[in-house]
C-alpha cells in the first residue's frame, strides 16, 4: 500500500497513523540497540526510531548517509521525550532514493566561499537560506502587488543590446555572430522607450549586468533588478512616493508572513516603516556630516558608504526611522538623461534610498525633451551616434516621467541583517565567480 507524503510540520495531525515522509538524512545516531535518524524536509525535521532485531529495515538504516534522499513510511506515535515536536515515526518501510556520497564537502564550519562552490547542499542544510528564498519571494510579490494595483504594466525588456549603454564602461562585450553585443547595465533606455510607447507605468524585475571589478559586500556582476518608470508626473517626489509606499507595502507583507521565523532564524524583528520616509539634499548630508566630523578623501560630490552609513545613522537618531531619500544630487555624479531644476542647473532631480545606510536605489526625474537631452550628452562629451535609437523616443510627445532602478539583493540583506550580497543570491556571480 502507497502511503501519500505528509510533510514534516503536518505529523501531529496523523497521530496513530501510517505516512510517507519524503527528505534528507539530517543525522544518524547508530547505538547498540536503537537506530535514531532524524530526518529533513522544507518544513522541519522528524525523529524516526528503531529498535534493532536484526531485520531488513535494521541493515537498510544502518547503509544509509547523511544527505541522502529517503522515503521511510511508518508510523507517527507520540513521544514526549522526542525534542523534535514530541513524536517519532516507528518505521515500516525504508527507501533510499539516492545515497549521498561520503564525506560531504562542507559542514557547518566551512567558510563562506567554499559553501557558494557547494551552493545547493549548503541551502538544502540551512533552513535559514531556505526561509530567505520564501522571504524573497513574499517581497517580490508584494512589489508586484502594489505596482500592479496602481495600474503598472509588467514588461521584459531585451538583455541583449546593440550598443553599449550609458557610459560605455562597466559592460560586458559578447560576441554576436559576426559582431559585437553588450548586456544591459540597466533597462533604463528600454522602459523610457515604452513610457514614449505610451504605457504610462512600467515595471520588471530581471537581471542587471555591470562589468565592475568590485570585490565588496554589496557589487555584484549580475544581479536582479526591480525597475520602474512613470509618466505624466509631476515631479520627482511622485516617483519616490510610488517608491516608499510599495516598500512600506512588500515589507508588510513579509512581516506579516515571515515575521516570527525571520526573528528565530536571523535575530532581526522586521520593521514595517512608515510614510513618508525622511528626505536630505546631498548639500544638507554633506552639512550634517560635516558637524559630525566626516571629511571624505577625495570624494567631494558623492557620499562614500561611510558617509552614508553615517547619514543614516543621524537619521535614524533624529527620527526614528530606517530610510532615508537623498535627492539633488550634483550634475557631474549623475548621468546626462537626469532632469535638471531650472533654479539650480548644478544638480539634478535624482535622490538615493538609503536603508540603515546602504544604497538600495537610485532614481530620477528624466528629461523628456530632446533638444535638452543632447545638450546635456554633449557636456558630457558623449557620442549622440550610438545613442540614437533613445534619443529618436523623445523627438514624437513623451511625456514628463521619471523611475528608479533597485537592486533585489541589497534589499534582502539590509531586511535580513546578512553581511554579504553573496548570501542574499542564490548562485553569486562576482568578478572572480562565474560556477556553480
Amino acid at each position: 500500500m502507497i502511503h501519500s507524503r505528509v510533510h514534516v510540520s503536518d505529523l501531529r495531525e496523523h497521530v496513530g497513523r501510517t505516512v510517507s515522509v519524503c527528505g534528507w538524512v539530517n543525522t544518524l545516531r547508530l547505538q547498540s540497540k536503537m537506530q535514531f535518524v532524524i530526518v529533513r524536509d522544507s518544513t522541519g525535521m522528524a525523529q524516526v526510531t528503531h529498535k534493532r532485531d536484526g531485520g531488513p529495515l535494521e541493515a537498510q538504516l544502518e547503509a544509509v548517509t547523511p544527505e541522502s534522499a529517503v522515503r521511510i513510511t511508518g508510523r507517527v506515535v507520540d513521544a514526549a521525550q522526542v525534542k523534535l515536536g514530541g513524536l517519532e515515526i516507528v518505521p515500516e518501510m525504508v527507501e533510499v532514493l539516492n545515497l549521498a556520497a561520503t564525506p560531504l564537502p562542507i559542514d557547518e564550519h566551512t567558510g563562506l566561499e567554499q559553501r557558494l562552490d557547494w551552493r545547493f547542499l549548503d541551502v538544502r542544510r540551512r533552513p535559514a537560506t531556505q526561509l530567505m528564498f520564501a522571504v524573497q519571494t513574499t517581497l517580490e510579490q508584494g512589489m508586484r502587488e502594489y505596482a500592479y494595483k496602481l495600474g503598472a504594466t509588467e514588461m521584459h525588456t531585451p538583455k541583449l543590446m546593440g550598443t553599449a549603454s550609458e557610459s560605455g564602461a562597466e559592460v560586458f562585450e559578447l560576441g554576436y555572430f559576426d559582431r559585437s553585443a553588450y548586456l544591459a547595465q540597466s533597462p533604463q533606455f528600454y522602459k523610457q522607450m515604452a513610457i514614449s510607447a505610451g504605457i504610462d507605468k512600467v515595471f520588471e524585475i530581471g537581471p542587471v549586468f555591470r562589468a565592475e571589478p568590485s570585490f565588496t559586500s554589496r557589487h555584484a556582476t549580475e544581479f536582479t533588478g526591480v525597475d520602474v518608470e512613470l509618466a505624466w508626473i509631476d515631479g520627482v517626489e511622485d516617483v519616490m512616493a510610488f517608491e516608499e509606499q510599495m516598500l512600506a507595502h512588500a515589507i508588510a507583507k513579509v512581516a506579516d508572513a515571515h515575521g516570527e521565523a525571520i526573528a528565530e532564524h536571523f535575530g532581526v524583528e522586521v520593521t514595517v516603516p512608515t510614510t513618508p520616509f525622511p528626505r536630505v539634499t546631498m548639500t544638507e548630508a554633506h552639512e550634517i556630516l560635516r558637524k559630525g566630523g566626516w571629511d571624505p578623501a577625495g570624494i567631494k560630490e558623492d557620499l562614500d558608504p561611510e558617509g552614508e552609513r553615517s547619514i543614516s545613522a543621524h537619521i535614524k537618531e533624529a527620527t526614528g526611522h530606517e530610510f532615508v531619500f537623498i535627492t539633488h544630487y550634483p550634475v557631474g555624479i549623475r548621468p546626462f538623461y537626469h532632469m535638471r531644476p531650472a533654479d539650480d542647473p548644478s544638480v539634478t532631480l535624482s535622490f538615493d534610498l538609503l536603508w540603515n545606510g546602504l544604497e538600495v536605489t537610485t532614481g530620477a526625474q528624466r528629461e523628456h525633451r530632446y533638444d535638452v537631452l543632447l545638450k546635456q550628452a554633449a557636456e558630457k562629451d558623449m557620442s549622440t551616434e550610438p545613442l540614437q535609437d533613445y534619443l529618436n523616443a523623445f523627438r514624437y510627445g513623451c511625456p514628463p516621467h521619471g523611475g528608479l532602478g533597485m537592486g533585489l539583493g541589497r534589499v534582502l540583506m539590509v531586511l535580513l541583517g546578512l553581511n554579504s550580497i553573496r548570501e542574499a543570491t542564490f548562485l553569486f556571480r562576482g568578478p572572480n565567480r562565474l560556477t556553480p
